[in-house]
């Protein structure tokens, strides 16, 4: 599941990657840019609501299969027929849709086959492979890029997905969904939203998505004017370094969700949240940093951030009611993927409104529009450990 997993992602940062190349190529604005990233996004909260709640009526396996195909159709289409932003929405829309069918009904068919604290831990691996899946598709969209162009680089991504969809029809067994009998209401969130532990963790998880996405879409671009600013090749190149914090950020989420299984989730993701959103406020104020400063910084940036994923997601995943459990993760991934599609979009507002302050004053405004909500939700949140 976890191979299949980062092979369904292949093109889930393709965009992002070349955003700088593709910026130019359109002639985009920051908000124009930031609306696109955000389109993949909007494309997996339309469809994730439906395919994940799908899963308690029908074998996950079969919703799997299907979604992949639709992925690799979105980044083989980018590829052949994009000609501008509009048409290139359509097919990030189609991308994001489906990454929706494979990533929460993906989980939901992993822990239909495992239990305790196997449970846990695979909950911890899977989720924290999200992050390998995402650096896996910054390096292949810049090497393919690098070597032929960005188009065979939207190409090439397209043909993960497919081979994912193969790998977990024939590699799991059937299962009949705990509910199958019961046909519960499809979209009817109420069961979900009376369970307060629940919605504590899915309300934490949306957070968490503003800060990750809107970092991940942005981070490239960012690196990219930060190596202008200094007017120099550095030793590792933005796409290098963007690869690299992503590589090492799923060893904090597994190592995350080890603690805490021992300290308790609530006081991992206070713990966590808040310090990855004082450092996401600052980053983009230190745009003048050295490039080893910036990726030092990435890398623990990254890794905070990570490191209450897979905690945030487990905790759902015990706290839920079985009969529904599809639904909640449905609802999960809907809040926290809607807003990783607003957050690129405001990223991007505010990087051309507060422009006119220079590169330090609009990174950094941009980059705080990311993280206060990360030192606010602890506040306000109160997160339990299910029995």
């Amino acid at each position: 599941m976890c191979v299949a997993h980062i092979l369904s992602l292949a093109g889930f940062s393709t965009y992002p990657a070349l955003l700088p190349e593709l910026r130019a190529a359109w002639a985009m604005s920051g908000a124009e840019a930031g609306l696109l990233s955000g389109l993949f996004f909007a494309g997996y909260m339309i469809a994730v609501p439906i395919l994940t709640s799908l899963t308690d009526r029908i074998d996950a396996r079969r919703v799997y299969f299907a979604s992949s195909l639709v992925a690799g159709a979105g980044s083989a289409g980018f590829g052949l027929l994009a000609q501008g932003p509009v048409s290139g929405a359509a097919f990030q829309l189609l991308v994001g849709a489906g990454v929706a069918g494979t990533y929460m009904p993906g989980l939901r068919a992993l822990t239909d086959n495992t239990e305790g604290k196997a449970q846990g831990r695979a909950i911890s691996f899977y989720t924290a492979i999200f992050g390998v899946g995402m650096a896996g598709s910054v390096m292949l969209a810049g090497m393919v890029a690098e070597l032929v162009g960005w188009r065979d680089a939207f190409l090439v991504a397209g043909i993960g997905p497919p081979i994912a969809g193969a790998m977990v029809v024939a590699g799991l067994p059937r299962r009949t969904p705990h509910a199958a009998v019961h046909r519960p209401r499809l979209l009817d969130f109420r069961p979900v939203l009376r369970q307060r532990v629940a919605m504590a963790f899915i309300l934490g998880y949306a957070v968490h998505c503003w800060e990750l996405f809107g970092t991940r879409s942005w981070m490239v671009a960012f690196l990219a004017r930060a190596q202008g600013e200094h007017g120099a090749t550095w030793p590792l190149g933005p796409i290098a370094i963007a690869a690299i914090a992503n590589m090492l950020a799923p060893l904090a989420s597994i190592f995350g969700n080890e603690v805490a299984m021992r300290s308790g989730r609530p006081r991992v993701i206070r713990v966590c949240m808040t310090a990855s959103g004082l450092i996401t406020c600052a980053f983009g104020f230190l745009i003048g940093a050295p490039w080893y400063v910036l990726l030092l910084l990435a890398i623990l940036h990254m890794a905070l951030v990570m490191s209450d994923s897979s905690t945030l997601t487990a905790g759902l995943v015990q706290a839920a009611d079985p009969a529904v459990k599809g639904t909640a993760l449905a609802l999960h991934s809907t809040l926290g993927f809607g807003a990783g599609f607003v957050a690129p979009l405001v990223f991007g507002a505010a990087l051309d409104v507060a422009g006119t302050g220079g590169p330090a004053i609009a990174w950094g405004m941009a980059y705080a529009t990311l993280g206060v909500g990360a030192v606010l939700a602890p506040l306000a949140l109160r997160w339990r450990s299910p029995r």
